[in-house]
């Protein structure tokens, strides 16, 4: 004997087969009790048709009554329904595969599987069943329910968005950033919402440990505010000391905020009000030294709740330069700090132990999103890379077995190990 790898590999595929043929013996038997497995009116049963089973055991042969109504060319399979198949594929299977699915690309996915868990199927396969899973799971994202006992002195919701590259169907007539126009991408919009209890030693504000969860999609800003605000009653809104909203510039996440979250203390992301700053002072000042020392200068009185004061300055050192060409956007630039002036006031946030950058969320768009959906020739359907962000939001959310369990009623027959 070599080393132990032969007989593990050799045991795990017996055990395997004989889990299977266990199976099929349990499923097969006479005494189950299978709802409406009786012919309705106007059906014809046709009793033991035979149906090949995808399992987490591998090929199930199972024979059951099969009912079809002539007039309506229609047919059922109560064992089917009673059991939870999808085409033919377990929900266990379906699980594993969505799972893996949601970690990695189809391919990747289907060698995993066969490594990891002695289960063949394919790549194409395992993207069917994603795409049945993935609207499964973003439903019980929704309707799941959270600790509502627990306090939440402060609940976070940060929303950005990323692009995502698509297949060009999908962006017929879409206007981007391409030279000529068009779009390469669409927006995926994503949500973090998270809770915070405490400050360090130092006074900096601590996010809960394993307290962000996601939702994401595809639709319009209005839509995505309705499912932002009910993943955010989900996390205890309703009962939170303060709700604090996080956002960069966009006008459609500040718009969104208004609607859902009126009494929400407003941040924006202190990282993006320093590049603005960065980028008015280079072009209100032609020397790269002089722009770089004022910038220096707003970025101190930025973080001191002098937002009014940059305003000024900068308005004063517009005048100064006299007539602009039409195409100038300095007028544009300093409109942003006017906008977004209530939302500047760091030094207040950072005495209260606030967090005032978004970066949560941000690094959600890649971790959630960009990580799973913008890799080299990727290019997706809306609905496959919804499905895909669903997935993704169970996993890195850490709701990933909440969801399923609730959705197949998972831990009914659970053995609990003794104490």
């Amino acid at each position: 004997m070599s080393n132990l790898e032969a007989i593990e590999l050799g045991l795990r595929q017996a055990l395997l087969k004989d889990g299977g043929r266990l199976l099929e013996g349990l499923l097969d038997s006479a005494s189950l009790n299978i709802p409406d497995n009786t012919s309705g009116p106007g059906e014809k049963c046709h009793p033991h048709r035979a149906l090949k089973v995808e399992s987490i055991f591998g090929v199930l042969n199972l024979r059951r009554n099969y009912f079809y109504h002539e007039g309506a060319r229609q047919g059922r399979a109560p064992l089917d329904q009673a059991l939870g198949l999808v085409n033919g594929f377990s929900p266990a299977l379906i699980r594993l595969a969505a799972r893996a699915a949601a970690r990695e690309g189809y391919e990747a996915a289907s060698q995993d599987l066969l490594e990891i868990a002695g289960i063949a199927i394919d790549g194409r396969q395992i993207q069917r069943l994603a795409n049945v899973a993935g609207p499964q799971i973003g439903r019980q994202l929704e309707t799941g329910k959270g600790d509502d006992t627990a306090p939440v002195p402060i609940l976070y919701v940060e929303v950005d968005g990323t692009g995502v590259p698509m297949v060009a169907d999908e962006l017929a007539g879409r206007k981007g950033k391409q030279p000529d126009g068009t779009a390469k991408t669409r927006e995926a919009k994503l949500c973090a919402t998270f809770t915070q209890t405490k400050c360090d030693e130092q006074g900096l504000p601590q996010r809960d440990y394993h307290s962000t969860t996601y939702v994401g999609g595809f639709e319009s800003a209005e839509a995505f505010g309705l499912r932002v605000r009910r993943e955010a009653q989900r996390r205890g809104a309703g009962r939170a000391d303060k709700i604090v909203f996080l956002g960069d510039g966009a006008i459609w996440i500040w718009e969104l905020q208004r609607v859902n979250f009126p009494e929400a203390i407003e941040i924006l992301d202190l990282f993006h009000a320093l590049e603005h700053v960065a980028g008015l002072c280079q072009g209100l000042f032609p020397s790269v030294t002089e722009a770089k020392e004022m910038a220096t200068t707003w970025f101190e009185m930025l973080k001191n709740d002098e937002v009014a004061g940059v305003i000024a300055a900068a308005r004063k050192r517009l005048l100064e330069l006299g007539p602009l060409p039409a195409e100038n956007t300095l007028e544009t630039q300093i409109g942003y700090f006017e906008r977004n002036q209530r939302r500047m006031l760091y030094k207040t946030y950072r005495e209260a132990g606030l967090f005032y950058g978004s970066g949560v969320v941000e690094a959600g768009c890649k971790a959630v999103i960009g990580q799973r959906l913008k890799n080299s020739g990727m290019f997706w359907t809306e609905s496959g890379a919804t499905s895909v962000i669903h997935l993704r939001c169970a996993l890195k959310g850490h709701r990933w077995n909440e969801c399923w369990d609730r959705l197949n009623d998972s831990q009914r027959l659970k053995i609990t190990p003794a104490a």
